[in-house]
Order: structure tokens, then C-alpha cells, then sequence
């Protein structure tokens, strides 16, 4: 969620009037090409209190999280109406109409490996982002069983940042960013920090902690381990922290998706401007070998690709051999957008083609299907697309 106005609940009547016929798409002016090596990350040190909370805690596989699903959402009656729709589902009542938390990000199985699974199972990942009062929860990611798409199961895992707290300790604590977009790529999930670059946590490493109590996190006096009543938690394990050279303005890390169908694989990044201007789109190399940004000799990764679209209310966006698609906000009361650019051509504007509140999208490949959902409490929606309707 990046309005600036008060969230406000969708009237039945408002709901009407805000769907809308998919318009043909509009072109304008191709997109400006930006010097892409200005954009950079810099990998940090791996997390060492990760090794000592291994040994303080249970470690849970990928498939035991999901084993353990405890929420189910639903197919019946849940109909975004999207372009070229191939699939949606809707969370379980108390999720679809929390406005504690807000989903954002979206990922698959198919990120984190070519085959399309993770140690042998289908998953969706979608990152919601603390919206409540007190204490900042941070980030929960939904671990969501796909196997059976009729009905998916699905669990809340906490992200926590690990650290040594002042009793010499080890500890963890909430990852406060927005987690505006998410990825996984092999054995880390990433999630992008709006103005940091990238967070990278590291599934080889779910623990499970006590629950009983949605105020304690962290280490407690009797030496358990508690994460607001959540069963699992996922640790930071690296940051990926972001800068710019020759004056260029920092990037806003809105969103982030997995391009697998480019060479190497790369990671995009749109970013966010309510009413577009100077808004950018850039794409940095990944190593398939380490699941890491890929380092030039310099020992940052430099952006391989980058340009000025000035599309507004950018939440998200993905490329499929070299054409990228942006999903596009238009606020509390109006559906969504698809652009659609290459290099030397567009934006093009499906008008209409999402539905209200959009954020990330994420390609799954081995199904052609691009992947979105929505933010708003009472109308969310997690919905699949074909590439090829735009």
C-alpha cells in the first residue's frame, strides 16, 4: 500500500461502478534509456547468529511448514474478473478483512527453482506488512500449499532479523520494511526495502518457536523463544544494500520479481510515483550458483538495465523475454492496469485489466501464468493471468 489518502471501505455500490470493460491499450513515448550501471547493490556479511539460534531452536523443512497449514482459502465466489484470468483464490475471512496487516508481495516455487517446486512441493509466497498499533510486527510471509488449487492451504510465517541482545544472547527481533515485492531464487527468499536495496532470508533455516502470547517476540526470561503467536519464523540472513553514482537520485525499491527467462537471470525493480514522474524501471544480474546478486569486478552489482517510464502508481512489475509488464494502482476506487514496454516501445496501458488495489506480480513460468493480488481489506484477491492476454 502506497496512497497517501485514508483507507476507506468499498461501498457495494462503489464496487459496481469501479468494474469496468478492459479498454484497448494506449501507447505513449517508448521509455527513456538510463546509464543502468549508476544503479548498484552491495552484498552484506551472512548473519552469524544465525548458527547459534539453530542451536537453540527446532529446525522445520519448507514441507513441514506447509504440512502445517492452518487456514484454507477459497475459490468459491472469489472472482476477480482479471484479464485473461486462469486462476484466483481468496484468503479465509479473518485475513481477507484484517486491516492489521496488508499483502503485497508475490512469489512461487518457480522462482526458487526452474522445476517449478521446492524440495518436491508447489507453493505460493505473499508478504504482508504490519499495519496495526503498537508494537511493529514487521513482515509475515503466507507459506501457501498450491498443490491442491481447488483449495489452498496455507500458514503466517514471521520474519525476524537475528542479533546477540545485551546479555550476549542470541535473539531476534521484527524486519520493519514495507516488503513491497518478494522472490525467492533457490534457497533464500528476498524481499525488497523500500529505500535499503534487499533483505535476503534464508529457508534453510524455519524455525519453530512457542506460542501462546501475541505481545512477546524474541528471547524471553525463561529462555524461549516467542514471535507474537506465530509458530515460525524465517531469518534475515544477508543485506543487499543499495546506492547510486554520478549524482543519479536513489532508486525506491517499490517491488521486485524474478526474470528467468533472460541471460543471466535477473531481478526487476519498479519504482513508485503516485503520478509517475521521473518513475523508473531497473533490472540487476543474479548468479544462479550462489542465489546471489551477480558482483562486477568492483564488488558491487551493477544494474544491467534501467529506464525512465513515468508510469504512475507503479506496484509492481516482471519481464518475459525481454518485455516487461507493470501492474499499475489507481487508488481505493478504481481497478488496476497492465503496461506492457520493451526497450524501444510503449508503455501500452490495458486499462482496467486488474482489479482495485493492485501490488506485485510474479511470473511463473513452467505454467505461463503471471501472478498478482490485491491489497484492500474486505476485496483481496490473489489471481493468476495469461502473459499473452496483453
Amino acid at each position: 500500500m502506497r496512497s497517501r489518502g485514508p483507507l476507506c471501505a468499498l461501498s457495494a455500490l462503489s464496487l459496481v461502478a469501479a468494474v469496468s470493460v478492459v479498454s484497448a491499450p494506449a501507447a505513449s513515448a517508448a521509455p527513456v534509456t538510463l546509464t543502468a550501471s549508476d544503479f548498484r547493490l552491495a552484498e552484506g556479511a551472512y548473519n552469524a547468529v544465525i548458527a547459534k539460534l539453530d542451536d537453540a531452536l527446532p529446525n522445520a523443512s519448507l514441507p513441514a511448514v506447509l504440512d502445517s497449514a492452518n487456514r484454507t482459502g477459497t475459490t468459491s465466489g472469489c472472482d476477480p474478473s482479471a484479464t485473461g484470468q486462469v486462476a484466483a483464490f481468496c484468503w479465509q475471512s479473518g485475513d481477507n478483512g484484517t486491516a492489521d496487516w496488508y499483502p503485497q508481495g508475490i512469489s512461487t516455487t518457480a522462482d526458487a527453482y526452474g522445476s517449478g517446486t521446492y524440495e518436491g512441493r508447489t507453493a505460493l509466497f505473499v508478504s504482508w506488512y504490519y499495519n496495526g498499533s503498537g508494537t511493529n510486527k514487521g513482515v509475515r510471509v503466507s507459506f501457501v500449499d498450491y498443490a491442491t488449487p481447488s483449495a489452498p492451504k496455507y500458514r503466517h510465517v514471521l520474519l525476524v532479523e537475528p542479533y546477540t541482545n545485551s546479555a550476549g544472547l542470541p535473539d531476534f527481533r521484527p524486519v520493519t520494511v514495507h516488503a513491497g515485492g518478494i522472490f525467492t531464487y533457490g534457497h533464500y527468499l528476498y524481499s525488497a526495502d523500500t529505500w535499503g536495496g534487499f533483505r535476503a532470508f534464508d529457508l534453510r533455516h524455519l524455525w519453530k518457536v512457542s506460542t501462546g502470547d501475541e505481545s512477546k517476540i524474541g528471547r524471553q526470561s525463561d529462555g524461549s523463544y516467542h514471535a507474537f503467536n506465530y509458530a515460525y519464523v524465517l531469518p534475515q540472513a544477508q543485506k543487499f544494500t543499495a546506492s547510486t553514482t554520478n549524482g543519479v537520485a536513489r532508486l525506491r525499491y517499490s517491488a521486485a520479481s524474478l526474470d528467468r527467462t533472460s541471460s543471466p537471470d535477473s531481478v526487476v525493480v519498479p519504482e513508485y510515483n503516485a503520478d509517475g514522474t521521473g518513475s523508473r524501471v531497473v533490472r540487476f544480474p543474479i548468479d544462479y550458483t550462489d542465489r546471489k546478486f551477480k558482483e562486477s569486478a568492483d564488488g558491487y552489482t551493477h544494474a544491467t538495465e534501467a529506464y525512465r517510464t513515468d508510469i504512475a502508481s507503479m506496484q509492481g512489475a516482471t519481464a518475459i523475454n525481454g518485455e516487461f509488464l507493470v501492474s499499475a494502482s489507481a487508488g481505493s476506487g478504481s481497478r488496476g492496469s497492465v503496461y506492457t514496454f520493451t526497450a524501444s516501445s510503449g508503455p501500452a496501458k490495458h486499462s482496467g485489466a486488474q482489479p482495485i488495489g493492485p501490488e506485485d506480480l510474479s511470473y511463473r513460468g513452467p505454467q505461463q501464468q503471471l501472478w498478482g493480488l490485491t491489497e484492500y481489506p474486505g476485496k483481496r484477491y490473489v489471481y493468476a493471468m495469461k502473459p499473452s492476454a496483453f
